[in-house]
């Protein structure tokens, strides 16, 4: 190292200066993470799952693993779960209904597939004061439901998450599986330390998440989700969750998330290539969703500051804070390639390129250390972390670019959404067939529930 005495190294400036940055607000981040705390159990809880709880779980291609989920759901003791579904897959989901609780187990359907136009069937046909959607491999412990109902004794607050972690398809986990665990424990952090600070989330992930039926149960929210358009020409079906997370922001609901192992569910990822799709719609929906809030909307700047530049701005121009150190690298290995009397460095070229590997791990080691305690075999997956890092960073300037494209990308059988959403109104004779009427109203003040008074958000292109 003493050799660095011999060169000025001005190309290193940058690096201080994006490290700094970098680990400055990741040092934030685990302080905040550490100090926060979940809600506890009341005493005497005002929500009680058997009377106040419905679960909606929209669907299209449910297999066996959704027996295990639903039987998770189920020691909850929810009042119903509901089940909402295409036409054409009525039966065979029916029959898995019944194979595990027909008595609280509804099957409703909708003409095409299409995740929001099922939400939104669900939360027509809910009458509980609570509605949990569930992923159909969403996996709860016992104990989540009421952890999740206690955020509620707080009357501000509209929707509640939690904490996850990812449940191998097969016996072990593959690459892929590894490096979505990856992912989710940095986000475990992430959530806990924002809402800590702030009280905000980037977003209520779609996997589970809590709201009160009388905040989705008003006509404004359910057109604007189920008639979202980007740029007022591309409907939008996937990323419900961001939307529903930035309707708590804008119309004055805080949020929570229960991060703690009593509330934390597992869930299924693609384990195999077809995970890269995964993030590509995710991070697609990301930025959609994160340029209205912070340039259309504006609501999170007041509300949550702290969300809206970490967990927003910062990741706005990590692609190229990231990819910064790769091309610097490079100018510092192309210096030293040149002969020192015609400006190059004397530090060997092969020097800096391993003790750049060196940092990369130990700097990325380090940042995923809540997970390697639980796990330690998976540090063999560091250096295919690293390598995701930078293809990451390469999808989201593709996925800005490419933002029109609003297909999901990893499930067969979704359609149009436009032509989903114009034959949702009509009567569904399959539906008739197999689903019990309705029942009354459990709550009939809710439908009268008056929100608080807010302006009124403007981001949403009808």
């Amino acid at each position: 190292m003493l050799r660095l005495t011999s060169d000025k190294f001005p190309v290193f400036v940058p690096f201080g200066v994006i490290g700094f940055y970098r680990y400055l607000w990741y040092l934030i981040r685990i302080a905040a993470s550490l100090a926060y705390r979940s809600v506890p159990l009341p005493e005497n809880p005002t929500y009680i799952a058997e009377e106040d709880v419905t679960i909606v779980v929209p669907t299209i291609d449910a297999g066996e693993e959704f027996k295990e989920a639903a039987h998770s759901w189920l020691v909850g003791k929810p009042k119903e779960i509901l089940i909402i579904t295409e036409e054409k897959m009525l039966g065979p989901l029916q029959e898995l209904a019944n194979a595990v609780d027909p008595d609280r187990i509804r099957v409703l359907t909708v003409p095409y597939a299409n995740k929001r136009l099922q939400m939104s069937h669900g939360i027509k046909n809910t009458t509980t004061d609570i509605i949990v959607f569930a992923d159909d491999d969403a996996i709860w412990p016992p104990t989540l439901l009421p952890y999740v109902l206690a955020c509620f004794e707080d009357q501000k607050v509209g929707g509640v998450g939690t904490s996850q972690r990812v449940q191998p398809v097969g016996k072990s986990m593959t690459v892929w599986e590894v490096l979505a665990a990856f992912r989710l424990s940095i986000r475990n952090i992430e959530i806990s330390a924002s809402t800590h600070i702030d009280g905000g989330l980037p977003c209520l992930s779609g996997r589970t998440a809590a709201y009160r039926t009388v905040i989705l149960k008003d006509p404004e929210f359910l057109h604007g989700f189920t008639h979202d358009f980007w740029l007022g020409k591309y409907q939008l079906n996937s990323g419900d969750d961001k939307f529903l997370t930035r309707w708590m922001v804008s119309h004055g609901w805080g949020t929570y998330v229960q991060c703690c192992k009593e509330a934390e569910l597992l869930s299924t990822m693609k384990p195999n290539w077809r995970f890269l799709k995964q993030v590509l719609r995710w991070t697609r929906n990301t930025w959609r969703s994160d340029l209205r809030s912070l340039f259309m909307e504006g609501h999170v700047w007041t509300s949550h500051p702290y969300v809206a530049y970490t967990m927003q701005v910062d990741k706005l121009i990590n692609p190229f804070t990231l990819l910064a150190g790769p091309v610097l690298v490079a100018l510092v290995v192309w210096k030293s390639t040149k002969p020192v009397d015609d400006g190059g460095y004397h530090l060997p070229w092969w020097n800096v390129i391993i003790s750049y590997v060196v940092w990369l791990m130990a700097t990325r080691t380090a940042k995923l250390l809540p997970h390697l305690w639980d796990r330690p075999q998976d540090i063999i997956h560091v250096p295919a972390f690293i390598l995701f890092g930078y293809y990451f960073a390469v999808m989201k300037l593709y996925a800005l670019f490419t933002l029109h494209e609003t297909g999901w990308g990893t499930r067969a059988g979704i359609g149009d959404p436009t032509a989903a959403t114009a034959a949702a109104d009509k009567p569904s004779p399959a539906e008739e067939k197999f689903a019990p009427p309705t029942p009354a109203p459990r709550y009939p003040e809710a439908e009268t529930y008056q929100q608080q008074p807010v302006e009124l958000q403007t981001g949403y292109a009808r």
